[in-house]
């Protein structure tokens, strides 16, 4: 066995499907290692995050390989590997961690100290996380994999809960983490900003932890047209009315107690005429002004130090502005940075095995195979509300 294809980025607005190198034992610094597995892999997805360097607003270089959402089946086992064996149907979370320095001991695996050299934090295939060749492809190697890999109990069950188990390797556990650092609990009242796939598992957790209303704000009114069919409550953001104006229409008040922030640093502005501009610390400020005093606004929506596409120098360098004031005088918590699956991935695994937590109907998964991935990204871009899941071996149940 020793091909291998994958989708490789290759300039703005442009991925395909390649052939590749088949995955060895070889951390991206050449050295062999014994703590790996290579997976066969049977889901991996397209992220917001992946069109953030598609769309040219990375320092991303052409050649890479795309993909950090993956879920498989392990084909070889490294000889330092004692938890898997051969056949084992794992999730991966995004992270690539070690499970030996502080950050990982301490269950920061999204800032682990050894797997990056550049800068704390490793991700597969994405720019500047260390290298690690990406998922979006018919085989991969990962790392650590007996600290890494989540293994499902039972391969049968597994497999026919395979579209909602796939949204664990990222856009689950990314979602729930912006709630629970929101502070969302039972009784809560909860906006969310925006309604892609990360908005819409967010949403799903707030519901999961408890909340008594979430909303979920979007421009895009297809997107917000699921969000309502899944049981949710919306606010149009390209209307003129304020978010905290539509926000009173619903709850008679125009805040609410935990806000997440779903959408990063592409945001665009609000109203009929902004919303055609980019306005990245549009989406802060607005939560700021909706979260009641003394709330928790959590952001899992991405946020960069570099970004070549932006409006403006200021923003160029990940420099937003930010009204910290409105925030500081409200005794507002905020809470950023790369989601550490490892924390919650089990416990979310064990309520998509039990039925209570129907992920894959809620951000809508539309399974492709690999070769349409092209065309899974063009859709995807235009605001499909859909989450594209690549099928690269056909294995997953129509």
């Amino acid at each position: 066995m020793s091909s291998n294809r994958g989708v490789v980025y290759l300039g703005q607005g442009k991925v395909e499907v390649r052939e590749l190198d088949f995955p060895r034992m070889v951390d991206p610094r050449g050295r062999a290692i014994g703590h790996g597995v290579i997976l066969r892999v049977v889901a991996t997805n397209i992220c917001g995050s992946d069109q953030h360097m598609v769309r040219g607003r990375t320092t991303a270089e052409v050649g890479l390989v795309l993909g950090h959402e993956i879920t498989g089946e392990v084909i070889e086992v490294g000889r330092d590997v004692e938890t898997l064996k051969m056949g084992d149907l794992v999730s991966v979370p995004f992270n690539v961690a070690c499970g030996r320095c502080r950050s990982c001991r301490e269950q920061h695996t999204g800032v682990c100290l050894n797997v990056n050299p550049s800068r704390a934090g490793g991700a597969y295939g994405y720019v500047d996380m260390g290298g690690w060749i990406g998922g979006q492809a018919e085989y991969v190697l990962v790392p650590y994999a007996d600290f890494n890999l989540l293994k499902f109990p039972d391969r049968d069950r597994a497999m026919e809960k395979i579209r909602d188990l796939t949204c664990l390797s990222d856009i689950l556990p990314t979602g729930y983490h912006g709630a629970v650092m929101a502070g969302v609990r039972p009784g809560a009242t909860v906006y969310v900003a925006g309604a892609g796939p990360v908005g819409m598992a967010a949403a799903a957790s707030a519901r999961l932890l408890g909340a008594a209303c979430t909303i979920v704000g979007d421009m895009n009114e297809a997107r917000l047209a699921h969000a309502r069919s899944v049981g949710f409550e919306t606010v149009d953001l390209s209307r003129d009315a304020s978010l905290g104006e539509q926000i009173a229409q619903i709850l008679g008040q125009p805040e609410v107690d935990c806000a997440v922030d779903c959408v990063g640093f592409e945001a665009h502005g609000h109203g009929h005429q902004g919303h055609h501009e980019e306005a990245p610390a549009t989406v802060l400020n607005s939560l700021m002004d909706v979260t009641r005093v003394a709330g928790a606004i959590g952001i899992p929506g991405l946020y960069v130090t570099d970004d070549p596409g932006a409006a403006d120098a200021a923003a160029r360098q990940g420099s937003l502005s930010i009204r910290f004031g409105l925030g500081w005088a409200k005794s507002h918590s905020f809470h950023t940075g790369q989601t550490p699956v490892l924390k919650y991935n089990r416990n979310l695994m064990q309520a998509i095995l039990w039925n209570r937590l129907p992920i894959a109907d809620i951000v809508n998964v539309t399974v492709v195979p690999l070769d349409d991935a092209p065309e899974g990204y063009r859709q995807f871009d235009g605001g499909a509300p859909r989450k594209f899941v690549l099928d690269p071996h056909g294995l997953v149940p129509v």
